[in-house]
């Protein structure tokens, strides 16, 4: 199906939570968002598991389809985190003797190792994507780790320029997006949170990184940045240390976070040739918002930027809410746009 034409379109950022029979919950806590393998976290044996990961995703679509999504992803139903499902299928790439890096957060994490040059190996998510486009009835969108972010989530021991291991990481996902898009796919999204975690290397090379992951790519293109999942990270910074500087990315949207921080939406009219993907659903907070409440927020970013580049979203994490709250929460979304948009066109 083709990207939607009313306004205030609504969409998720990725992922969507995995059911309980699929995933032990527990041990996704342990791990927080995993950057090496954490197979332990499949209830599913490995012979069965691609199937139950299949109807996992049938299951996803069709529930944000029922409650009135209009560009739908996969829920990421078959992924540990957003970024190891792409980042470890790399060649260059040794996850089985991990090193460390320390976060933002000045916690070490367990990280896989450059040992060689990043290069694609063959497809990793184009499976996942035509699966998508032929179960979805509404348009499509599949998420891949930006080169920027994923050449911070590794101990370097090969590479003596930090960007150039994140551009060879461009070129990698560039070669994947030029394939998902043949899939029929609508929308193609690039995650970034590390650029505003590392806002001084980002100036440096990570527009350059991104634009270089979406050289060529037509359609909508997304560049997705947020200050940490809700249900991980409560204290949050009520600004981005890297968002206007992405006006220059060839990215003809960008998708954050705004709900649980309480942005500042004047940052906006920085970004006004593109589309924004408006957080507008707290992932924090276990309320679930009311359609009035969506509305209200929605509203405040039009007061920033012009309805016809306006896209209703949640914050990012959803995967870690409970089932129940998810749906909720995406039922006042879509309830929340509806009302704006009867205001906006009758």
């Amino acid at each position: 199906m083709t990207y939607p034409t009313h306004l205030i379109p609504t969409t998720v950022v990725g992922s969507y939570p995995q059911p309980d029979w699929l995933i032990d919950r527990s041990a996704l806590e342990k791990h927080g968002v995993p950057r090496v393998h954490a197979h332990e976290i499949w209830r599913i044996p490995p012979d069965r598991l691609r199937e139950a990961q299949d109807d996992a995703t049938i299951l996803a679509i069709g529930e944000m389809e029922r409650i009135g999504i209009d560009i739908v992803s996969d829920g990421e139903m078959r992924r540990e985190s957003y970024s190891n499902y792409f980042s470890l299928a790399l060649d260059g790439v040794d996850a089985a003797r991990p090193g460390a890096v320390v976060g933002a957060n000045g916690r070490s994490t367990t990280v896989a190792r450059i040992v060689g040059r990043i290069r694609r190996k063959g497809p990793v998510e184009i499976d996942d994507a035509a699966f998508l486009v032929r179960h979805a009835t509404r348009a499509t969108k599949i998420t891949l780790p930006g080169p920027f972010t994923m050449s911070q989530q590794v101990q370097n021991e090969f590479y003596k320029d930090e960007a150039e291991l994140a551009m060879d990481y461009a070129d990698a996902v560039n070669a994947e997006l030029r394939e998902l898009k043949a899939t029929g796919v609508d929308v193609v999204q690039l995650d970034e949170p590390w650029v505003r975690a590392a806002p001084d290397k980002a100036a440096h090379y990570g527009v350059a990184a991104i634009n270089r992951a979406l050289a060529g790519i037509d359609g909508p293109t997304i560049v997705h940045i947020c200050l940490g999942y809700g249900h991980l990270v409560h204290d949050k910074p009520s600004g981005y240390a890297f968002l206007p500087q992405l006006a220059g990315s060839l990215a003809s949207q960008i998708s954050l976070e705004a709900a649980q921080p309480r942005l500042d939406l004047g940052v906006l009219r920085e970004l006004s040739e593109k589309t924004i993907l408006l957080g507008v659903l707290d992932l924090g907070s276990a309320e679930v918002e009311t359609a009035q409440e969506v509305a209200a927020r929605l509203r405040r970013g039009l007061e920033h930027i012009a309805a016809e580049r306006l896209v209703a979203a949640p914050d990012c994490g959803m995967k870690y809410l409970p089932r129940e709250r998810a749906s909720a929460k995406l039922r006042a979304l879509v309830a929340g746009a509806a009302i704006v948009r009867r205001e906006l066109v009758g």
